[in-house]
């Protein structure tokens, strides 16, 4: 089903993709883009991810065209291989996050480097890293990555001290560390410039 306006079937476009026509490619993407732009946007919440996203999204689209169902319609079907994709993207980026915290704060704890200067002064410059991100969470989330990661209270040791029910613990402990990987990967990566518009994937 063609997505409003005048001009060739989405069946039809996607024929002339499948025989390398660039220019119905071109037509495919213009047609979807703002949906796909939507999608994006509602797992990033940024307009600048949501550009990169919408451009990886096109790609795989034109590399599983074969693999479409003529038989179905191409927008729920763009829209599923959308939805999908932003959901692994989410999981991966996720435990991507998780790691990150998990290896500095495990650095964080680690024994000071002896013998090498040069060494001790990066131990230390990361550490500061480290701490700085720390105190910029809220007290809460603060106190429950600390006695988790840096002082390595179980759930229960914690819930003990804090006076909380160990579900509450484990939601601070996992939002703490949520919000400390993106205070760090923010610190880490400068601002990013414009993007310009999508451009049709080429084989």
């Amino acid at each position: 089903m063609q997505e409003g306006g005048a001009g060739p079937s989405d069946a039809e476009l996607i024929e002339r993709c499948l025989r390398r026509e660039n220019e119905a490619w071109d037509l495919i993407v213009a047609r979807f883009r703002r949906k796909v732009f939507h999608i994006s946007y509602k797992f990033t919440g940024k307009h600048d991810e949501a550009e990169d996203l919408t451009q990886e999204i096109f790609l795989k689209v034109f590399r599983s065209l074969d693999k479409f169902n003529r038989d179905a319609d191409f927008s729920t079907w763009l829209s599923s291989v959308a939805r999908n994709y932003c959901i692994d993207r989410y999981r991966a980026n996720k435990r991507e996050r998780e790691v990150l915290v998990e290896d500095l704060l495990a650095f964080d704890t680690a024994p000071a480097s002896s013998g090498n200067p040069h060494r001790a002064l990066e131990d230390r410059d990361r550490q500061s890293f480290v701490r700085k991100g720390l105190d910029q969470l809220p007290e809460k989330l603060r106190e429950a990555v600390v006695l988790r990661d840096l002082a390595g209270l179980s759930y229960q040791e914690m819930a003990e001290r804090l006076a909380l029910p160990e579900g509450t613990v484990k939601s601070r402990i996992n939002r703490g560390r949520e919000e400390l990987a993106r205070l760090l990967l923010k610190a880490q990566q400068p601002s990013r410039g414009g993007r310009g518009p999508v451009r049709a994937a080429r084989r």
